[in-house]
């Protein structure tokens, strides 16, 4: 770790450095990660790059943990589209459209204590979710599956339930995006959203869901890059002294730690860098600072000089970052506490009689939950014509999404070598097209099944969708995404999200597996 600027408070640097957890690159820890958690680094992100396979994962958490006592090891697993530990092969736990669309909160429950579980085992104790977005806007480019709902009283109770089931398997919770990313759509990796609503309506339609996740005892909360102008003026919330200082901890009583987005998000970056935007969003009331998957050790100096030079320099209160230090060893201490009980739990289930909650559900054991929750999801409308024998699949993939990340998805799992079309909703128009019929062709005298992620957003995914059905009324139409588009007439399969399970229980429904 390099040491701070000649002549800087060796105390304000350890301060910056308790509140912040940075990337870094690869499935080992670095020289310097390992230095800056022996001298105060208050933990660190884990993300897709850093994940070979379960052994290596816990292997290389059981070596950051082994440099400092009880660090913060963070990860931004949601389950469903959103995986870092399954991100080589899909989650086995849905997403939480498909958790609101069941409305089991015992099931939600059940499902993120398993996914809390599989956390703790892999020794990391902090997890970056859920979302409690109440996802009003269909075409919210970002947030979609990622959220329980459009109501909100549905949200709300389902963020209580995932708060629950995640701190009850030893792991924080963070309720995400404050005070509510679901009406925007603009996504805030690229530029700053706005919220546009008075703050009646944000009380009615948004919070709710924050306050259960307080209620529930969330040990913390995320504000999102978002602006909302009766609120925080031409502020996003994570600056906002307004949004965290005044309404999340006066207005809705949390005492826990704030935790920002990632800061390398254009939405503040972008005008102001990652330094300054580090430096005012701690002075707003920010505890924890986030960086995104691609930083590294030169993004971790530069924020925490740029926060040393701003105390010192008397632009933020020194006791602001001794607050914020105070609030993350807190959370340490409770990740602590918190494993020791997990694993109580656990040895007593174990001499016990009975099985635990999660088995109870699932029928089998924690590890089915989430294979159950995506079977109570999918929802099928018209004639389903089965079995489905030989089909020609055509997949649309959509563009990337930069939350959600490469995570493999869709039907290939479940089907015989060469019955599988992938086309992308950047081809050309007429390219697509000759791809499309070149696939109809192919089909001649199978079954067809067009998969689609979320085609209310995507104009291409559309029309193949309609050409395909053109030809082939008989087609199915497999939407894995939110349903919020069917084509008129034919049989549509709905999963509400793109897990692996998710894929397997649609797989099922069609007779494929």
């Amino acid at each position: 770790m390099r040491a701070p600027a000649q002549g800087v408070d060796p105390g304000l640097a350890r301060l910056a450095d308790a509140i912040l957890i940075p990337p870094f690159a690869g499935h080992s820890a670095p020289g310097w990660v390992l230095a800056a958690l022996g001298g105060g680094l208050g933990g660190l992100t884990i993300y897709g790059p850093n994940v070979a396979d379960p052994v290596q994962l816990a292997e290389l958490t059981a070596e950051l943990s082994s440099a400092a006592a009880e660090p913060l090891i963070a990860i931004d697993e949601e389950g469903g589209d959103v995986t870092r530990i399954a991100h080589l092969v899909g989650s086995r736990y849905p997403g939480n459209a498909a958790l609101g669309v069941v409305d089991d909160v015992a099931l939600t429950e059940a499902v993120y204590r398993a996914l809390g579980a599989d956390l703790a085992a892999l020794g990391i104790n902090v997890n970056l979710a859920p979302s409690v977005d109440v996802n009003t806007a269909a075409d919210n480019p970002v947030i979609g599956t990622r959220s329980f709902g459009s109501d909100t009283a549905l949200v709300a109770r389902h963020a209580a339930a995932a708060v629950t089931g995640l701190q009850a398997a030893g792991v924080a919770a963070c309720a995400k995006h404050f005070p509510g990313h679901g009406s925007t759509r603009v996504d805030t990796h690229h530029s700053v959203a706005t919220v546009d609503a008075p703050l009646a309506l944000l009380a009615r339609r948004d919070l709710p869901p924050f306050a259960a996740a307080i209620a529930a005892g969330v040990r913390a909360v995320m504000p999102g890059h978002l602006r909302v102008p009766e609120l925080t003026g031409d502020l996003p919330a994570s600056l906002s002294a307004a949004a965290m200082t005044g309404l999340l901890r006066g207005e809705l009583g949390f005492t826990g730690v704030i935790i920002s987005d990632a800061l390398e998000m254009r939405a503040v970056s972008g005008p102001l860098g990652m330094p300054e935007a580090a430096v005012r969003a701690v002075a707003a009331g920010t505890d924890l600072l986030c960086l995104g998957r691609d930083q590294g050790r030169r993004s971790y100096l530069a924020v925490r000089d740029g926060l040393v030079v701003a105390a010192a320099s008397g632009r933020m209160p020194p006791a602001r970052l001794e607050e914020a230090a105070a609030r993350v060893g807190e959370l340490r201490a409770w990740a602590a506490a918190a494993r020791t009980a997990a694993a109580a739990r656990i040895v007593n289930t174990a001499n016990s009689a009975g099985p635990a909650p999660a088995q109870n559900l699932s029928g089998a054991n924690g590890a089915d939950v989430g294979l159950t929750a995506a079977r109570r999801a999918v929802s099928v409308t018209g004639v389903l014509d089965r079995p489905l024998d030989r089909p020609v699949v055509v997949e649309v993939v959509p563009p990337p999404n930069i939350a959600v990340g490469p995570v493999p998805w869709g039907l290939e799992a479940w089907l015989p070598a060469g019955s599988l079309v992938r086309l992308g909703t950047g081809m050309a128009a007429a390219d697509l097209r000759r791809r499309v019929d070149a696939a109809l062709a192919a089909a001649s005298g199978r079954p067809v099944i067009v998969v689609v992620r979320d085609a209310h957003r995507h104009r291409a995914a559309r029309g193949v969708v309609t050409r395909i059905l053109a030809a082939r009324p008989d087609a199915v139409v497999l939407e894995m995404g939110l349903p919020a588009w069917r084509p008129p007439g034919g049989a549509y399969v709905a999963t509400y999200g793109a897990a692996h399970t998710s894929g397997q229980a649609a797989a099922e429904v069609l007779g494929l597996a």
